[in-house]
Parts: structure tokens; C-alpha cells; sequence
């Protein structure tokens, strides 16, 4: 999830744990808690693009993380306050529920959470988008009301127990939206007569009501929507050519297994007018709607450098584009076609 939303739950974690006792204080080190993991997109700065988004979510992600970690930042801040208020084993419980919680939510996203690294497996649930303003402004709201009343006063308890009841109530319902759209798109895969290996379905951007489908068949993956709106559940799906085949001896090439690996097999081989090769992420949807969209959010330029070694560089974003795309994007959710 996003930054601001892994605060608040870190946050409400750690009021959870150790508010009665230490007050704001659990609130201000659970925040930080719930920060840490993703401190690992700081290899951005140290690495190239590819290996930054392979170490993305890993092993700072992981129980072992959480494990090694806890106890160490728990003595650290049992120092600062000299264990005045409580003790090693207090913090460390609250920064291991911190840290543990970060990529337990991650993991209902699309990118994938290495929870049991170093085994390479990606735990994803895909049942709620990376910013979802009905799962955070909610849990903000009742976080912020907890702060302001004193640490032994039953009513910070109550507003941040109703916070972390709402979210996880609203997690669960995702879940169920999830079933229920995955029946609609199988459903008109069905009707249609349309043969295909795998299905994959996601919430899109910033809600839980428009869902999309990714779509595997044998020389091409298939793309549609459904919106729970929708007066017709009828889904169009639009049709990308995997084209691999325009790879030629880049196939070859040690980076491509790396690529590969990162979209989980889920990409398409784009070749733009003007002769420049392009490796498609399907997993993190479009920059628009069907063949009407410009194309996939997530997308990496393959060419060879001066040297003669093959690169992949992140292809980059027209924020012009963004304010468009949001209309088409509220208006599609609102069941308008």
C-alpha cells in the first residue's frame, strides 16, 4: 500500500500494543514501524532499475526481517527513554507488530510480498489497489480522533479499535468483490467461446468498484472491465498480441529472464513507430481504458548501450495525462461505457 496508509496502520498498531502505557509515543514509533519496510526503494539510488524492483518488497519484507529487526530497534528505543516508560520487550513486541503488519497488508496488493523470503515465492491477493481512499481516509479519521485524548482515557482505545475494525471490515469485503467479479469475467469468457489458460483480476486505481481482467490465452492476452455499476454485465475484452517474437537474439539475453521473472510471465513485446522495442508489465493494468489507453503503467525500453550490453530502462509517465485519465476512469466506474 502506499506510504501514508502503512503510517496509519502502523500507527494504530502500535496504539494498540502499548497506547495505555507510553500514549502518542506508540503511535509516533508504530508509525515509524509501519515506514521502515519500505525504506528498500532507496536501492533505486544505488542500483539500476530492474535489480531496484526486484529487491522491492524482499527481504524487508519478510518474517525474517521483522524477527531480526524488532528486537534491535526495540533496544534502541527502550535506551531513549531509558525504560522509564516500558520496557525492551514492550517496544519490541510493538515494532515487530509494526513492521509485521506492512507486509501482511502489501501482500492484498498486485505486486507481491516476499513474506517467506529468502524463498523467491510472492504472496498477492490482488483484492485492493495500492491507494484505496475508502480503506485509508476512514482509519485516518478515527487515528487522528484517538490522539487527541489522554492515554488512560477509554474512549483514545475505542476510536482506535473502530479504526482498525472499519479497515479490516472493508479488506474483507474487497475480498468478496473479488469472487463475485472473477464469476462475471469467467462467466463472459464462457459465453463468448473464448479459450484461455489464466485469468487474473484486480480492483483499478483508487477503488474497489471498477474491476479489470488480465487475461492469458495462446498468442495473446485479452483485457476487459466490469464495473459492479454496470447496468449489463456484459464485458468487452480488447486483445494485445504477446509478440515475443520481436525479441530476437535480445531472448537470448540474461536480462530477459530477469524481466520475465519480474512480470511473473504476464508481458507483451511492443514495437513503437518509430523502431524502439518495449517490454509491457500486465500485471499493473493501463494508462487508460482498452485499446483507447496509451498504454501499460508499467513499461521498460530494451536497447543495447555503448557497450553492446542490453538495458532496460523504465519507460516515463505524462503527468498531463493523469487529470484526463481520472474522468475516463470515475465515468467508467460510475458504469458509463
Amino acid at each position: 500500500m502506499d506510504s501514508l496508509t502503512q503510517i496509519i496502520l502502523g500507527a494504530a498498531v502500535g496504539e494498540a500494543t502499548l497506547g495505555k502505557k507510553v500514549g502518542n509515543k506508540a503511535l509516533l514509533w508504530g508509525a515509524i514501524a509501519g515506514t521502515i519496510p519500505d525504506l528498500d526503494v532507496l536501492s533505486k539510488f544505488f542500483v539500476d532499475t530492474i535489480t531496484a524492483n526486484e529487491l522491492h518488497r524482499g527481504f524487508s519484507h519478510s518474517i525474517l526481517f521483522c524477527i531480526l529487526a524488532a528486537p534491535i530497534l526495540g533496544w534502541g528505543i527502550a535506551k531513549i527513554y531509558n525504560n522509564k516508560e516500558a520496557s525492551w520487550k514492550d517496544w519490541t513486541k510493538l515494532m515487530f507488530l509494526g513492521l509485521f503488519t506492512h507486509p501482511i497488508l502489501d501482500a492484498f496488493t498486485t505486486w507481491g510480498t516476499q513474506l517467506f523470503w529468502p524463498f523467491e515465492y510472492k504472496i498477492s491477493f490482488k483484492n485492493i489497489f495500492v491507494v484505496d481512499p475508502l480503506y485509508t481516509v476512514p482509519f485516518l479519521i478515527f487515528v487522528i480522533l484517538a490522539m487527541f485524548y489522554k492515554r488512560t482515557h477509554p474512549k483514545r482505545r475505542t476510536f482506535n479499535t473502530i479504526g482498525l475494525y472499519i479497515s479490516s471490515i472493508y479488506m474483507i469485503i474487497t475480498l468478496g468483490l473479488k469472487w463475485y467479479t472473477y464469476g462475471v469475467f469467467q462467466t463472459n469468457l464462457d459465453n463468448q467461446h473464448i479459450q484461455y489458460k489464466e485469468i487474473q483480476t484486480k480492483p483499478t486505481a483508487l477503488n474497489s468498484i471498477l474491476w479489470s481482467a488480465n487475461i492469458e490465452t495462446k498468442d495473446s492476452f485479452l483485457i476487459g472491465y466490469y464495473s459492479l455499476l454496470d447496468k449489463d454485465p456484459v464485458v468487452t475484452f480488447s486483445e494485445y498480441s504477446k509478440d515475443h517474437h520481436l525479441l530476437g537474439a535480445m531472448k537470448n539475453d540474461p536480462l530477459l529472464p530477469r524481466l520475465i521473472k519480474l512480470s511473473e510471465g504476464w508481458y507483451t513485446i511492443e514495437k513503437s513507430t518509430d523502431g524502439k522495442l518495449f517490454f509491457n508489465d500486465l500485471r499493473f493494468g493501463q494508462l487508460g481504458m482498452g485499446k483507447e489507453a496509451s498504454r501499460f503503467v508499467f513499461s521498460y525500453e530494451l536497447f543495447y548501450n555503448d557497450k553492446g550490453i542490453l538495458e532496460a530502462k523504465e519507460r516515463e509517465r505524462d503527468m498531463e495525462e493523469a487529470s484526463p485519465l481520472l474522468k475516463k476512469l470515475f465515468n467508467r466506474v460510475l458504469g458509463k461505457t
